[in-house]
C-alpha cells in the first residue's frame, strides 16, 4: 500500500503556479509586441514576470488598502530595476512606457 504523498497545499502551489506561468507567458508575449525580445531575452524576461507575479500574490494575500498599494508599487519599481539585466537601454525606455497599461499596480472596480 502506498500514499501519493501530494498534500492539499501541494495541489494548490501546482495550480498556482500553472496561474502564474499562463500568465507571465500572456504578460511577457504582450511586452514583446513592443521590444521585440530575442529568444535568450523572452526566457528570461518571462521568468523574471513569473517571479514578481509571485510577489504579488503574496502581498495581495498578505495586505489590504494603503499598505498593499504601497507594497505594489515598490515591488513593481523593484522589478524595473531588474529588468536592467535583461533588457537593452532602449528596450527598457519602451518598457517603461508600456508598463503601467500591461501591468496597472491596481485596477479600481466601479460599483
Amino acid at each position: 500500500m502506498f500514499s501519493s504523498g501530494l498534500s492539499a497545499q501541494d495541489v494548490y502551489t501546482q495550480n498556482n503556479t500553472e496561474i502564474h506561468d499562463a500568465e507571465a507567458e500572456r504578460i511577457t508575449k504582450e511586452y514583446n509586441k513592443q521590444l521585440s525580445l530575442t529568444g535568450d531575452q523572452f526566457v528570461l524576461f518571462e521568468k523574471k514576470i513569473q517571479e514578481f507575479l509571485i510577489k504579488r500574490s503574496k502581498i495581495e494575500e498578505r495586505y489590504s488598502g494603503k499598505d498593499k498599494l504601497d507594497m505594489l508599487y515598490r515591488m513593481q519599481a523593484r522589478e524595473t530595476v531588474e529588468m536592467k539585466n535583461i533588457l537593452t537601454r532602449l528596450q527598457l525606455k519602451v518598457y517603461r512606457q508600456v508598463k503601467s497599461e500591461i501591468q496597472p499596480i491596481a485596477v479600481v472596480e466601479e460599483k
